[in-house]
């Protein structure tokens, strides 16, 4: 049996690639093609592919009080599904060049929650939709203190739009188990604080 990850970037040929969208995001046009793994080359096909920067998001967490900071906001691409389009998130932003993941998230703690993260822990990185976007998206945990936490945030010129809640570790845990949370970051991240909870309360007090 191969052992996977046999082949490498260079084994892919863009014969051709065209923008055929440039407005708030991009959209690429590429012809290509690749070896296969039966040995053979794929004829030239076509996709198009979404040019989209990448993003920092972040769970603010209080071990002392096991809180997390959670932002409701509305959500254009949830329209259309059986649920509401306003939805429970992660501190999130785009890196801006030559910004650090570290920098965006203290940047969009404060513009989005009025939070300063006293420790950043990494989750991962992980591609959104790599069957059609370049987005890769950098995973943190950070440590705050929710006292204080909640509210109502966001940048008027950037028609942001944000109330902060607090929610207790257990309440964020049951809203992915029942459904609530649906949006793959909070996901990732509200499991892996439950794994690793226990630990936190430990260390970051």
């Amino acid at each position: 049996m191969a052992e996977p990850f046999q082949f490498k970037v260079s084994d892919v040929k863009i014969e051709k690639r065209e923008t055929v969208f440039q407005g708030f995001f991009r959209m690429d046009k590429l012809w290509l093609t690749h070896p296969r793994f039966d040995g053979k080359s794929m004829p030239e096909f076509t996709r198009e592919l979404f040019i989209r920067g990448d993003a920092t998001c972040v769970l603010p967490y209080d071990p002392g009080r096991d809180e997390v900071v959670l932002l409701e906001q509305f959500r254009l691409g949830a329209l259309g599904r059986d649920q509401s389009p306003w939805l429970l998130e992660l501190v999130a932003g785009m890196n801006e060049n030559g910004e650090s993941s570290e920098e965006v998230a203290q940047r969009e703690g404060q513009e989005e929650a009025g939070l300063t993260f006293s420790k950043l822990e990494k989750i991962c990185d992980y591609l959104v939709s790599p069957g059609g976007s370049t987005e890769m998206i950098y995973l943190y945990c950070g440590q705050v203190s929710t006292e204080a936490a909640g509210g109502l945030y966001g940048l008027e010129h950037e028609h942001e739009d944000i109330r902060a809640h607090v929610v207790s570790a257990d309440d964020a845990i049951a809203m992915i188990s029942d459904g609530r949370i649906n949006n793959a970051a909070a996901i990732i991240a509200i499991q892996w604080l439950q794994l690793n909870r226990d630990r936190l309360r430990a260390g970051w007090q």
